[in-house]
């Protein structure tokens, strides 16, 4: 539908993942590896700690290494996009969230409900947990997305280079 739409992999659900691969005695040290990962200034920083992840648990867990690797370029992806967004594209944990509450109390119902009565307890339920939802940081400024500028590690990139630049070249 969207084939020129980038594509970012939560990062929440990728972390449960490679920790199963790992025992439970390394699980706390290889979170804080892959932290570093997604925490990182610069796409360059964290393909730096990649390779660091890699090659501190590669030799002796190559499942945990392979479900990490096989995903590189989608969990990085959000360094295209402006850094004020990063919070919000690394993870898909709130949308996950909000439906899990309508789904943890409409099955409870299931049998007492018609179509329409079972539309407007969603509502009513995400309409509640709208109230404790963090504000999207950046969504007051949509227009350089929109316009389609393109960034890198968070800054938008100039196409153009300043006059001055012209002019010592």
């Amino acid at each position: 539908m969207f084939p020129s739409t980038t594509a970012q992999r939560c990062w929440f659900h990728k972390l449960g993942n490679v920790l199963n691969a790992l025992p439970a005695t390394l699980q706390s040290k290889a979170k804080a590896g892959l932290q570093a990962i997604f925490m990182a200034e610069t796409r360059a920083d964290a393909i730096s700690a990649f390779g660091q992840f890699v090659s501190t648990y590669g030799a002796k867990y190559p499942k945990a290494v392979e479900k990490l690797a096989q995903d590189k370029d989608s969990l990085l992806a959000f360094y295209d996009f402006p850094a004020e967004h990063w919070q919000h594209i690394r993870t898909t944990n709130p949308i996950e969230s909000t439906f899990a509450t309508v789904r943890h109390r409409t099955t409870r119902s299931r049998n007492c409900l018609s179509r329409a009565t079972f539309l407007g307890l969603a509502f009513k339920l995400m309409e509640e947990a709208e109230k404790s939802w963090r504000k999207t940081r950046g969504a007051d400024n949509p227009a350089v997305l929109l316009a389609g500028v393109p960034f890198k590690d968070g800054l938008p990139v100039q196409d153009n280079p300043p006059e001055q630049q012209k002019l010592a070249a």
